[in-house]
């Protein structure tokens, strides 16, 4: 009986609209990529390949710019960007948001310390990381941040909507990877 009642919330929870369930696994061939970016309230073209070559990659997906739990989170990354640098990894943001919006969000929020970029829905559908929505095409992405590792493989996964755990998880993973 409990494991039927187990099997019939896990089925109600894959029915339920509004909720992601699906990420891309450890060990995936992270989807490659190129878009545009903001820096320091510059456009900036955007390349995972490119960041990849310099090392590990932090790539968090948020989903929306200059909201409360988006901006805590990019201020979170902030002050964390040294730290990732110690371990040789660059973070990268990545929402639906428009470019004029995250030229301003990459000052502001991100303190001029990292790139974000538009998740146009290629890489959105790419990385499923769709927030879906009843009634319609997903506007925003969820909040999931994946470490990618130097070969472009996924190496850690982590997604909640609660951003307080993203930074001092993916940078325990980042860690894991290589040592300063």
């Amino acid at each position: 009986m409990k494991t039927l009642l187990t099997a019939a919330i896990a089925s109600l929870a894959l029915a339920l609209p509004g909720v992601a369930l699906a990420n891309l696994p450890v060990g995936a061939k992270a989807p490659s990529f190129a878009t545009q970016g903001a820096l320091a309230g510059k456009e900036v073209p955007l390349d995972l390949r490119a960041a990849l070559r310099k090392g590990p990659v932090v790539l968090y997906f948020y989903p929306k710019a200059f909201t409360q739990g988006c901006t805590l989170e990019a201020h979170a990354f902030a002050e964390a960007t040294p730290e990732f640098a110690k371990y040789g990894a660059t973070v990268i943001g990545l929402s639906a948001d428009d470019l004029p919006t995250l030229r301003k969000f990459s000052t502001e929020a991100c303190r001029d310390k990292f790139t974000v970029g538009v998740a146009n829905p290629q890489i959105i559908k790419s990385y499923d990381v769709a927030l879906k929505r009843a009634g319609g095409p997903a506007a925003m992405t969820n909040r999931t941040s994946y470490v990618i590792s130097q070969d472009g493989r996924i190496a850690y996964v982590h997604s909640d909507m609660d951003y307080r755990q993203h930074v001092s998880q993916t940078l325990t993973a980042v860690k894991a990877l290589k040592k300063p």
